[in-house]
């Protein structure tokens, strides 16, 4: 099989003695010899050579397979099976069935939340149901247990039935807590169904306690669903029932203030934190300042972080990769570089990959590319961190921009896939395809297109109408043809 690196180094000339990241990892399966195959692996092939369309087919599938049943079943053995079907559910619970009739083998508490995970995923409701009364029969039901059926529920639309596990906690064996109680709620809000999780809320407090993480849950869910006012609301009967908010309360009403660009208000809240003895920590303060940053309000951004200083809140990596970006935004590119090589070494605060990233981008930004590859050389010899993707993108659009596609780009890419191992993303195939398009190589361009495809990513209709119009400039009909065919699939 040819890999999508030497692919690329075939039509490009440029990637030597490449090999796709992972290829070296997991090899080819093809010439693997079965009787060297693990336990987990040998049970696995039996399955899918059984091509059976029903779980009852592959239980007898396996009770009939002598080197099957000559294993000896382990909880880690059956774990692994069940995570190697978690998508395919009726593979899963044959395994299931069959490890049950072993008579040297009965399953755990994690194997049956493992099972009932699946099927809850791939929506196989009454089944699972009929998995959890068996579990109950044995008392193996736990909180865990019905927290996973009740995510399950609301996850695919079904709330009330999530409620109804709720309420039937008792014939399992478990009663209904504060904990419990916020699990339920947890399960709603997450699944938008906030108003819901507050009439049960209402319906329970008289007879379970409810805690300060109770309020913080439903804080949670309004603002996911940008009702911010009743999540204020919130924190105030927070503090009628003897709970004190906490900078988790205020912060997630900040962020969604912030979400919502109202920073007059976000700005109140922080008044009110201090006045309230919860002052504001450093993601309080760097959520703000980002969120000023992405609605381009970079001298505000740049007050906060002045105020946060002040306050003595720990700075941290992230708090400086936002005010690097903020800086290069500004166009104070020295004062940027003073904070990640003064700065930042002086509060002991390590810098990350994300915060490479900035930096480089920020030099890209401002046409200092040599000074973005200096510290991409510096960023591999640091050991600190690696560089990923998103790191080589702002020199991609460079090497685009000022016309260096040949040696220059070459050596970028030869070092993403064969040096580091990385695969690109939907926004470097775009970039490339556009890029050496734009450069008169649609050739290439169109390597990658077909690669970008066979990656299973969806190529924009723009990225596939200006590849369309190269590739009849250059006469190369066959080549547009597909690019016609897989348009009219779109």
């Amino acid at each position: 099989m040819i890999s999508r690196a030497l692919r690329i180094r075939k039509a490009a000339s440029f990637l030597v003695n490449s090999s796709k990241a992972g290829a070296f990892i997991h090899g080819s399966s093809e010439n693997e010899d079965h009787t060297k195959l693990s336990q987990l692996d040998t049970i696995v092939s039996k399955v899918r050579l059984s091509n059976s369309n029903s779980v009852d087919d592959i239980v007898k599938s396996l009770l009939n397979d002598q080197q099957c049943n000559s294993f000896n079943l382990s909880d880690n053995l059956v774990d692994g099976l069940l995570n190697r079907f978690k998508d395919d559910w009726k593979s899963a619970l044959g395994v299931f069935k069959w490890a049950e009739s072993r008579l040297d083998y009965e399953h755990n508490p994690d194997g049956y939340d493992l099972i009932l995970d699946i099927l809850g995923k791939m929506k196989q409701m009454e089944t699972m149901m009929m998995i959890l009364q068996e579990m109950g029969t044995r008392n193996l039901v736990t909180l865990n247990t019905v927290a996973k059926v009740m995510r399950r529920f609301a996850g695919s639309g079904k709330w009330e039935n999530a409620v109804k596990v709720f309420d039937e906690m008792g014939t399992y064996g478990l009663e209904k807590s504060t904990e419990s109680m916020n699990l339920l709620l947890d399960t709603l809000c997450k699944a938008c169904k906030v108003e819901q999780a507050r009439g049960i809320f209402l319906e329970l407090k008289p007879h379970i306690l409810p805690n300060a993480h109770s309020f913080n849950i439903l804080i949670h869910g309004w603002c996911k669903i940008r009702r911010v006012e009743e999540a204020y609301w919130t924190i105030q009967e927070m503090k009628g029932h003897g709970c004190r908010p906490c900078v988790i309360s205020y912060s997630t009403i900040i962020k969604s203030y912030c979400g919502q660009q109202k920073f007059d208000n976000a700005y109140e809240m922080l008044d009110e934190m201090r006045v309230e003895g919860c002052p504001p920590n450093i993601v309080t303060y760097t959520t703000v300042m980002s969120s000023l940053a992405k609605s381009e309000k970079f001298d505000e951004a740049l007050q906060i972080a002045k105020r946060m200083k002040s306050d003595g809140c720990k700075l941290d990596t992230l708090f400086y990769n936002s005010m690097i970006h903020i800086l290069g935004r500004t166009g104070k590119v020295r004062d940027a570089v003073l904070v990640f090589e003064t700065e930042m070494p002086n509060t002991s605060v390590v810098p990350n990959t994300s915060t490479y990233n900035t930096m480089i981008a920020m030099f890209c930004y401002h046409n200092q590319e040599q000074k973005a590859l200096n510290l991409l050389a510096k960023m591999e010899s640091s050991g600190v961190c690696k560089p990923d993707v998103q790191t080589y993108y702002p020199l991609l659009k460079s090497c685009f921009r000022n016309g260096k596609t040949d040696d220059c780009l070459k050596k970028l890419l030869d070092d993403m896939v064969n040096r580091h191992h990385l695969s690109f993303d939907m926004s470097t195939y775009t970039l490339l395809v556009h890029g050496l398009c734009r450069a008169n190589k649609c050739e290439w361009a169109y390597l990658l297109f077909e690669e970008m495809i066979g990656q299973g990513l969806m190529p924009r209709y723009k990225t596939c109408r200006l590849l369309l119009e190269e590739l009849k400039q250059k006469y190369m009909y066959d080549a547009a043809g597909k690019i016609e065919d897989f348009i009219k699939k779109m």
